[in-house]
């Protein structure tokens, strides 16, 4: 039998950057993050700049990139990192950590899914998401041109071409035609 030795988060910062490989770390289990196709990148984009500038305008938290890591839990530690992130200004703290992952889970947690993702590890991040106590996790899907909205695992809904992705609760007035993402 063969152990392998926990990675902790501090490690995993002090990873160099400069490998081109990025990770996640799932209770202490480093996990390669794969570079995404041209499609992925173009819809985690157009939702960035629509649901960044809206956030910006009404200025109801901080918004977060793909390279942004959200620890999750401690001993053994994890440290996932969502295709984009928000946290509303009431959760955010009052002194900003210097360097180092976010602390704890953001607000809302948002996954574009690439064609490789599988249905297992989705819905493992998804629960991740939920038990770190985001209060959303929206799921993008450019190949079905949907997006799973996660407010519980038993509340769900699914936004299609044709319908309109809103905020509530979180970001209030914030609204964005599905199709829009996938053109």
């Amino acid at each position: 039998m063969s152990t392998t030795a926990l990675v902790t988060a501090d490690e995993l910062l002090a990873m160099p950057t400069g490998t081109g490989k990025r990770y996640e770390l799932v209770a202490g289990e480093l996990r390669v993050m794969s570079p995404s196709g041209w499609r992925h990148g173009n819809v985690v984009s157009k939702l960035h700049v629509k649901l960044a500038s809206f956030i910006d305008q009404h200025q109801l938290g901080m918004m977060f990139g793909a390279e942004t890591g959200f620890r999750l839990a401690t001993n053994p530690d994890t440290v996932r990192a969502p295709d984009i992130a928000f946290v509303a200004t009431e959760n955010v703290p009052e002194e900003l950590p210097e360097r180092g992952f976010w602390p704890g889970a953001p607000d809302l947690a948002v996954e574009v899914l690439s064609p490789g993702d599988r249905t297992g590890e989705v819905d493992e991040k998804v629960d991740a998401w939920l038990a770190a106590g985001c209060t959303a996790v929206w799921i993008v899907d450019p190949k079905l041109e949907t997006v799973t909205i996660y407010l519980s695992r038993t509340n769900v809904q699914v936004k299609t071409a044709g319908e309109v992705l809103e905020g509530e609760p979180l970001v209030p007035g914030f609204s964005c035609a599905v199709d829009e993402l996938f053109r």
